[in-house]
């Protein structure tokens, strides 16, 4: 199929002055591809003749909602982790309108099922332990319970439907964060999205690409969203959290580790949410279902919350040796439905 079957010439002709801004030469007889695995930016890749290149145009509508932290500082952070080689090489990259052009990694790009795969999952583990050590830091931070704050209050001023029984949940993602608090990991850099689509795998090693919400955070982090993006089995999750801490690895890492699993299913539940409120109209990918991903978010958080050991994760990662008293060290406004009965 040829770039005029994908685009008209006019949007062609916007993607050879980008790549001509950025220092680079496409040739008049470039082809232009659409890449279909991100979901908020429009990513393409370009074909002149043997060079092949990854054209990422970023859209302001993205950050100015809330969905992805400002063009210039994802551009930033790329070129960090590219910096570790963990990201993919930048080529290149213009200011306005904010784009960056990098290097075609030949590798497979995974979904959840390649993820699953334990061999798979130890490379994974080492390129997220790659770009956490190796990483220059990022001059901005990432917090998964301010950032659910901020989506939710985003909901409540555009009037967006959240799930039924969303606010009542709020005291349980409390009482993760203030587990998590008890014994903190140091911040490092991190990607802070990680689904399988930005995974991509060689056989030998992974890169790890689009860095829309990347920012200083609890590593830990990184980790549990790949579990809850690629809905990990328990035993694999294990085998993730093994490959990544080795010899580090403990009771209290793997209930870091899973408890972030839920805490990214209950925030990034109001992620699609807002995306489908704010931005179905310029969509990158419009087929794509936000509404139903944001369902079947929440019903994995909800399922993880009244699961019999969430107490016992809590105790875990705070190394409590024991449950704690119906006050349990948290104030009184985060006190968990668990003590006052569960919802049906």
């Amino acid at each position: 199929m040829s770039s005029a079957d994908r685009w008209d010439h006019a949007v062609t002709a916007a993607f050879a002055e980008l790549l001509a801004r950025a220092g680079l030469d496409p040739g008049a007889d470039a082809d232009y591809t659409p890449l279909t695995g991100g979901l908020s930016h429009r990513v393409v890749r370009v074909d002149a003749g043997r060079r092949r290149w990854i054209l990422r145009v970023l859209d302001p509508a993205v950050s100015a909602a809330g969905l992805g932290v400002p063009a210039r500082q994802e551009i930033a952070n790329t070129l960090a982790a590219a910096h570790s080689g963990v990201g993919p090489a930048v080529l290149g990259t213009v200011d306005e309108p904010a784009a960056v052009v990098l290097e075609f990694v030949e590798a497979r790009t995974l979904d959840a099922d390649g993820v699953a795969d334990p061999d798979a999952l130890v490379r994974i583990a080492a390129a997220c332990r790659r770009l956490h050590t190796s990483t220059p830091p990022f001059a901005n931070r990432f917090d998964i319970f301010r950032k659910t704050e901020e989506l939710l209050a985003r909901c409540r001023r555009h009037d967006l439907p959240v799930p039924d029984g969303y606010a009542d949940r709020l005291a349980d993602l409390a009482r993760i964060e203030h587990a998590l608090s008890a014994v903190p990991l140091p911040q490092a850099p991190c990607h802070n999205d990680l689904l399988p689509a930005n995974l991509l795998d060689d056989g030998r090693s992974v890169r790890i690409v689009d860095y829309q919400l990347s920012g200083m955070n609890d590593p830990a982090f990184d980790l549990g969203d790949i579990a809850a993006e690629a809905q990990l089995a328990d035993d694999l999750v294990d085998l993730l959290t093994a490959a990544y801490f080795g010899a580090e690895t403990s009771p209290r890492l793997l209930a870091r580790v899973l408890l972030y699993r839920i805490a990214s299913d209950v925030a990034w539940t109001l992620w699609f949410a807002v995306h489908h409120g704010l931005l179905a109209g310029t969509a990158a990918a419009p087929a794509f279902d936000y509404r139903a991903e944001a369902a079947d978010k929440w019903a994995r958080a909800v399922r993880a919350l009244d699961a019999d050991d969430f107490g016992t994760l809590l105790d875990r990662a705070a190394g409590r040796a024991a449950a704690p008293s119906a006050q349990g060290g948290v104030p009184d406004s985060r006190i968990s439905r668990q003590e006052s009965g569960r919802r049906s």
